[in-house]
């Protein structure tokens, strides 16, 4: 499995993600209200300001306080992890 580290020590599973935007837009704001009110928010900021939020495929909403740049650059630096 493969897993997007998001800050703080907190993982993702990468196979999941659908999208990583930014949090300032209405839309955005409306998802993650939804998120919340439904249950199915995650909020893996740890007290920080929130700077992205990932949107996975089980309905699911995660907060981050890293850059999406910075997670993704970081899954970069991880180089080829296949185990076969």
């Amino acid at each position: 499995m493969d897993v997007l580290h998001i800050g703080h020590g907190n993982v993702v599973n990468s196979a999941r993600i659908i999208a990583i935007v930014s949090p300032d837009s209405a839309p955005v704001k409306r998802t993650v209200k939804d998120a919340r009110d439904r249950g199915m928010l995650i909020d893996a900021s740890c007290g920080r300001p929130t700077r992205s939020v990932i949107i996975m495929d089980s309905d699911h909403v995660v907060l981050s306080s890293d850059e999406p740049r910075a997670m993704l650059d970081n899954a970069g630096d991880k180089g080829d992890t296949d185990n076969g």
